[in-house]
């Protein structure tokens, strides 16, 4: 049994790697400055992807505050570099600070919620923060967002140049990271008592795990990097705007978990790419794009209730 845990961590950990070298040999193939952008977007949202499927996925908590720690990342990130002159890259760091603060704050009063309640509750505090940056647009731009954040800097080489091919490194990195940190979190004794609650709560309760602390915790974890990826994203993009905290792209994000398969860490990160790129196929369709990524997304979920991510297990079930 420790045998076949071994093999399969190392193959799981050799495919890893294997990603990786593709991702890091992408950004000499695309040459395009708006194809890099592309891969940028791709890999900052399945990072957030990723981290929403920790609460949602993997702790079966309906987190809608998620996006809301994005917004705050961006924003904060862009409030400590613009206006008080950090530097980018700790302005970067704080931002997941601050998102983590935000993540304790939401997650007190509904840790002891269920269902529908823990939708209403956490959707209206994205709602909170998105008003709280509206009303202080003295400091946030209001409704106008900020504009001309602080681009990041490696000594005298500005990360725009080249055609954000070091933003596109840095992007890869921050999934790189992120993917390793979710990994150790979800073979824990947290990542394994998540998967407990989620599955059976009162036999969860009975070999002495703590719903109310579990998703407590399933929800702080999952801020941090969100947070991060905010901040650089904002730094990338040079702007803050309230559009973070819209519907628009809380449902995008969704659709990256939900089509990717929740508790599976590695579904939303291809979802995030799948998404991206082939909305952008079919930009020349118009809004007829929407609709088909829509019914092409329901046709997906239907035929496969796991997510893409489930695809590799239908196919050893038909060679055994």
């Amino acid at each position: 049994m420790t045998g076949d845990l071994a093999r399969k961590s190392g193959r799981e950990l050799a495919l890893l790697a294997l990603c990786l070298v593709v991702l890091l040999a992408l950004p000499s193939l695309i040459t395009g400055s708006y194809g890099r952008h592309l891969l940028i977007v791709s890999l900052v949202y399945a990072v957030v992807a990723a981290c929403w499927d920790v609460s949602l996925g993997f702790a079966g908590l309906f987190n809608f505050a998620h996006l809301a720690f994005f917004g705050i990342g961006v924003y904060v990130s862009a409030i400590l570099s613009k206006l008080i002159g950090l530097d980018p890259w700790l302005s970067i760091l704080l931002a997941g600070l601050f998102a983590t603060a935000a993540a304790v704050i939401v997650s007190l009063p509904v840790i002891r919620l269920r269902g529908i309640y823990v939708v209403l509750v956490t959707f209206a505090f994205g709602q909170l923060v998105q008003q709280i940056v509206l009303s202080q647009a003295g400091i946030t731009g209001g409704s106008q967002g900020m504009v001309m954040v602080p681009a990041l800097h490696l000594g005298s080489y500005n990360f725009a140049r080249d055609q954000k091919l070091a933003y596109c490194y840095a992007a890869i990195a921050l999934l790189a990271v992120s993917v390793l940190l979710l990994r150790w979190l979800m073979a824990s004794p947290l990542g394994v008592a998540m998967r407990a609650v989620r599955d059976d709560e009162s036999y969860a309760a009975a070999r002495g795990i703590s719903a109310a602390r579990t998703h407590l915790l399933a929800i702080v974890a999952s801020a941090p990097l969100t947070g991060i990826a905010g901040g650089f994203f904002g730094a990338y993009s040079r702007v803050a705007s309230t559009e973070v905290f819209g519907f628009g792209t809380l449902s995008l994000v969704l659709s990256m978990v939900l089509l990717g398969g929740t508790g599976t860490l590695y579904g939303p990160i291809l979802a995030a790419f799948l998404i991206t790129f082939t909305s952008e196929a079919l930009v020349g369709l118009g809004l007829w794009r929407f609709l088909i990524i829509s019914a092409g997304m329901i046709l997906v979920l239907v035929a496969l209730p796991g997510g893409v991510a489930s695809i590799p297990q239908l196919f050893r079930r038909k060679t055994h």
